[in-house]
C-alpha cells in the first residue's frame, strides 16, 4: 500500500468514526453469523432484531468448523437464555425502577423488593448471568443470579427524575469504593507476546503505558473487589511473562499461593 492509499484510507475511517458508522470485515461478519446460528442465540434478541441481523448477513458464509477441527471432549452446554432477560434488559435501558421477587439461597422467597436495575453481567468463569441492582429501601448495591429471580413488575408509581439521579450517583460512589487496581509489568523478554498478554486482560478495564527508555510495558488494571481472584488467575496463567509491581493484595495472594505450591511439592520429595 502506497502513502496516498494510507492517507486516503485513514481519512475515510476518520469520517466514518465521526459519523458513528463502523465498518466490519468479512471475517467478523462470518463469525457473527456463526454465533447467531448457535443454539439459544435467537432467544437473546427480539424477533425483529434477530431477523434484521440474519437478513443483513444472508450473503455471508458462516465459519466452517467441519474441516480443520476435531472435537474430542467438551463440557455440557448451559443455555445462556433466561425467561426474564429481555424484560430486565428493557428496564435497565429505561427507567430501571421495578419490584423484584426472588428466591434466597436458603429457599425462602422475597416478594416485591423495590429495586433500581443497573446492569446485566455475564460471568465467563461461572457461566451465569447476574443482575446488578440497587435496593431502594435498604440503599444497598446487590448482585443476584438471574436463576434466583422469579418475577419483575413495574414500580407502582413513577419515581422522580431527581431521585433516580441521586440513586445513580450513589451506585457510582459504591462502585468506586469497591474498585481495586494493580499494575502488571511485562517482562522484557516477552515483549513480543504483548498481544497475547493484553488478550488475557481483555475483559478488564485497563490502561497500557510504555516506558521507551527501559523498553517496558506496564498494564494498569482496575477491577471490582470480587473480581480480584479472577485477575489473579489470569496472572498465574501468564506465568513468568508478567509480574505484579503494584497492588499489595494481589502480590500477597500470589506469594501465598506460590508458597503453598512449593511446600506441597517440597513435601512430595
Amino acid at each position: 500500500m502506497n502513502l496516498f492509499e494510507k492517507i486516503f484510507n485513514y481519512q475515510i475511517m476518520s469520517r466514518l468514526g465521526e459519523s458513528g458508522v463502523s465498518s466490519t470485515t468479512a471475517q467478523e461478519r462470518a463469525w457473527l453469523k456463526t454465533m447467531l446460528q448457535r443454539p439459544g442465540a435467537e432467544a437473546l434478541f427480539s424477533d425483529a432484531a434477530y431477523r434484521k441481523l440474519m437478513d443483513a448477513l444472508e450473503e455471508e458464509a458462516a465459519v466452517d468448523f467441519n474441516s480443520g477441527f476435531a472435537e474430542k471432549v467438551r463440557h455440557v452446554e448451559q443455555s445462556l437464555f433466561h425467561p426474564l432477560i429481555r424484560t430486565l434488559r428493557s428496564y435497565v435501558a429505561g427507567s430501571g425502577a421495578v419490584q423484584l421477587t426472588m428466591l434466597l439461597k436458603d429457599g425462602s422467597r422475597k416478594e416485591r423488593q423495590p429495586a433500581y436495575l443497573y446492569k446485566l453481567e455475564y460471568s465467563m468463569v461461572k457461566r451465569e448471568w447476574y443482575l446488578l441492582w440497587y435496593h431502594l429501601r435498604n440503599k444497598a448495591l446487590l448482585s443476584t443470579k438471574l436463576k434466583y429471580i422469579q418475577d419483575v413488575v413495574p414500580f407502582p408509581s413513577p419515581i422522580a427524575a431527581d431521585r433516580i439521579e441521586r440513586v445513580r450517583q450513589e451506585i457510582a460512589a459504591l462502585l468506586t469504593q469497591r474498585k481495586r487496581s494493580a499494575t502488571i509489568e511485562v517482562v522484557k523478554l516477552y515483549n513480543r507476546e504483548l498481544s497475547r498478554i493484553l488478550y488475557a486482560f481483555s475483559c478488564f478495564e485497563k490502561e497500557v503505558e510504555y516506558d521507551e527508555g527501559n523498553d517496558v510495558y506496564r498494564i494498569r488494571v482496575s477491577v471490582q473487589s470480587d473480581e480480584l481472584e479472577y485477575l489473579l488467575l489470569k496472572v498465574r496463567f501468564l506465568g513468568q511473562r508478567v509480574k505484579i509491581v503494584e497492588g499489595d493484595h494481589l502480590r500477597r495472594r500470589m506469594l501465598e499461593s506460590a508458597t503453598l505450591a512449593l511446600r506441597r511439592y517440597g513435601e512430595a520429595h
